[in-house]
Order: structure tokens, then sequence, then C-alpha cells
């Protein structure tokens, strides 16, 4: 609906929260208009032609300098997720069309969006479908179609060892997974390649299957900090993923997993969830004057009690690192700069490794030539280009030739950046085939 709405104006910006998703988005636009119209924005893909009038990004790549008559955010409600709502929240406050301007998302944040936003129309798309909870079963009783949710990365391996020895096979989705392999691995089960999928709750969100069962095998997950249960909300995201448009779906639990209360699977099945009660916020309005400034207005409050700061970002601790301890030497001219490179994602999850990348791209940008050389690229990605090894190292290597992919997006950050911006692609491409080889040789037995 927002898609063909948005096809009814001049011009448009579609925030998505997944690059898998923007890219999607993306194509259906350029199937009805062409490739000329149509601008396709991520941390690390841009393909943006002159006459683009139609912008989908991730929210995070979001313009914020385009002048266009509609805005789109989809998945609204994760102005409340702890590492990535401060910029939904960004966006939900600041980010809209001349004319229109649509949030996309649960019922659980209308409350909130009429406290800090006004005029707003809410309009209420009902589930076609009916969705039921169906008890506990073991994996070997499971019928076809069932995909299995596991929250760690050992977790998703045990459960698919176990699918492909009981019953032949299990494609498999996890978010640390790169958008080509997880469309593979989405193809294979959607074809009736294999009829289960083990997956994370990388699930959750913007994949629409043909799933009649989803049986949880743990309610517990790191989120980052610390071991927790699941929210309720976490749990209906999920579990809504069976029985889409108008088939009906079932939930429930398998393995070790503890059970759901009764008021628990009431809820779910009714969609009777909590409003959320507060969104994470940081300020964007940000004082460049020096290093202590810039982290002073990094750290204001909001003075609304439904916008709670967000603390303990990554690109604030790399910031903070970086100039109290004098790790590196910066004029205040160039501190916008730094910020930027502090923004660098963090694909791999090494603290350490990663402040060294920050460190070493910043000092190319502020050094007399002001851009990172081709050699340091070649020899960032000459080891990456090459495809043995298991699951885990291929896994590895994809989340560092994201980091570099990233950077070369980047304008006038590194010399012949076309070049490099097609090579990182290549690479990426080339694991993640390698990938989905690797992943569909160990989790499924063709004699099955």
């Amino acid at each position: 609906m927002a898609i063909e709405k948005m096809l009814e104006f001049n011009s448009g910006i579609f925030g998505l929260p997944l690059r898998l998703l923007a890219r999607e988005v993306y194509e259906k636009c350029v199937l009805k208009l062409g490739k000329e119209k149509v601008a396709l924005i991520t941390g690390e893909e841009k393909i943006i032609p002159n006459s683009a009038k139609y912008f989908i990004c991730t929210v995070e790549s979001m313009p914020k300098d385009k002048v266009v008559d509609f805005v789109a955010i989809d998945e609204i409600q994760m102005c409340a997720d702890r590492e990535r709502g401060h910029i939904f929240t960004d966006r939900l406050l600041n980010s809209r069309g001349e004319v229109l301007t649509m949030f996309l998302g649960s019922q659980i944040m209308k409350n909130i969006i009429s406290e800090l936003i006004k005029n707003v129309e809410f309009l209420n798309q009902e589930r076609f479908s009916k969705l039921s909870y169906n008890g506990a079963k073991k994996i070997s009783r499971l019928n076809r179609k069932s995909a299995l949710i596991a929250f760690s990365v050992e977790e998703v391996y045990a459960l698919a060892e176990l699918v492909r020895r009981q019953k032949g096979g299990a494609a498999v989705i996890m978010g640390s997974l790169s958008p080509k392999t997880r469309n593979s691995q989405v193809d294979l089960y959607q074809s009736g390649d294999v009829d289960y999928l083990v997956a994370t709750d990388a699930i959750g969100m913007g994949l629409n299957m043909d799933i009649e069962q989803i049986s949880f095998s743990s309610l517990r997950k790191f989120d980052g900090k610390k071991i927790r249960r699941l929210r309720i909300t976490e749990i209906s995201q999920i579990a809504g993923r069976a029985g889409r448009y108008k088939n009906d779906g079932y939930f429930g639990i398998t393995g070790d997993c503890e059970n759901l209360e009764p008021d628990e699977i009431d809820r779910i099945e009714k969609h009777k969830l909590d409003d959320i009660r507060f969104l994470y916020w940081r300020n964007s309005n940000l004082n460049f004057k020096d290093s202590e400034n810039l982290i002073q207005s990094l750290e204001n409050k909001s003075g609304n009690k439904n916008l709670h700061r967000i603390s303990e970002t990554i690109d604030e601790n790399i910031l903070k690192y970086l100039t109290r301890d004098k790790k590196i030497k910066h004029s205040n001219s160039d501190l916008e700069l730094l910020w930027e490179c502090c923004q660098i994602p963090d694909f791999q999850k090494k603290a350490f490794n990663h402040i060294d990348v920050v460190t070493k791209v910043f000092n190319f940008l502020t050094n007399k030539n002001r851009l990172i050389p081709n050699d340091y690229m070649k020899n960032q990605l000459k080891d990456l280009d090459k495809y043995q090894g298991n699951i885990d190292m291929i896994s590895n290597k994809i989340s560092n030739v994201r980091t570099w992919s990233y950077v070369a997006n980047k304008k006038n950050w590194v010399e012949n950046s076309d070049y490099w911006i097609e090579m990182s692609k290549n690479i990426e491409d080339n694991l993640s085939d390698r990938l989905h080889s690797e992943l569909t040789k160990s989790f499924i037995d063709k004699r099955i």
C-alpha cells in the first residue's frame, strides 16, 4: 500500500530496516518505473541515477537534505530498539514529506506517536489470517513448512544438524548472513527443495515466506548486554511469520524451551500487546566547536518523558576513546569527519580491531592527499578474495568485506572508488555463493 501511495507522488523517500528489504522494494519500483527514476541507498550499496525521483534506503542512509513529496518509514516500532532505536526516532521526529509522511508498523506505537506528533491519522490494517498456539512438539513430529527459532549461532547449527538427521535438511537464516546468501537460503525453502527452516529472530522482520508453523527452541536471547527472556512483542513479531495473507498459522515450542504462560498465548493470538512507553533518542543537533562540546551535545537529554537518551553506543564510545585519550591528532575543523568515521559500522563485532580501522581511515582522510590510497584498500581485500574455509571463516570474511564496501561507498573517501566498490561487491557475492554452498552441504542430506 505504501509503495503504491509513494508512486502517486512526483518524488519520495522510503526508509526500511534492512538492506535486504531495501533491495526488494527498489526492485519492485524499478519494475514499475524503470532504472533511471529509482535510487537505492544503503551503507554498502549506492545506485543513484541523475534523474532519480524515488529513493529507497535503509533508515540509516536516508538523505536528510532532499525535499520530496512523500516519505515512508517501515517498522517504526524499531524506535524502541536499544541499538538502532535513536535513528528511527530521529526520522520519526524530523523526516517529512512535503505532502504526506507514512509510518508503517505495529499498533503498539499508536499512543506514543499521538503524544509526540500532532495531526496524525491512523489506519488499521487487520491481519487476514488467524494465528493459534499448538503447544509443544518434538522436532520429529513437526510437519513440513515449519520454522524453528533459536538465538545463537551454535544453537542454529545444532538444530539444523538435528533436522538434517531426522528430516533430511533445513535452510538456515541468520542476521549475520549476507543478503545474497540469505536470499539463496530463502529460495531453497520457498522452492520446496527443503521443507524446514532454522532461523534466528532475523526472520522476524520483512521476510514473508510460506511458513505454517513457528516453533521456538528457546525464549531467551543475548541482547548485547545480558541474556534475557524475550518480550511478548518480540515473540509476537516472530510468531506472526506463520500463516501469511489468508493462510492460518500456528506457533509453539520444541526441545527444552520453557513454556509460554496462558495469558501470553492469549495476548499473542488476539494481538493485544502492551503499548511502547518510551523511545530511544539521541540529540542530532550537534556542536562541532571542539571534541568536548561534541561529546556534551551527544549527551544532552531530551527533556521529554517519552524520549530516553540512548547510552553506550559504539560510535560515541569510539569518539570518547579517541579524543579524550588523545589517541589521534585532529584539528577542530576535522571533527565532523572524525564523527563520520566513528559511525563506520562494526560488522565484525571486534572492538579493538574496529577502533584500529576507524583510526587508520581518519588518518588517511586528514593527511595531505585526504583519500584512502589504493595500496591500503588492496591490502585489506587481498586475503578476503580467497574462498576456502568453513562456514564461520567465510561468514567472518563477509563481515570484513562489508566494512570495506561501506568505506568505498562513502563519497570522496577512497582513491578510484568505483573500482573498489565493484571489487568489494564481487568479493562479497563470491563469498556469499560459497557460504550458501557450505550451508547446503552441511545441513542438507540429498539422499533423504
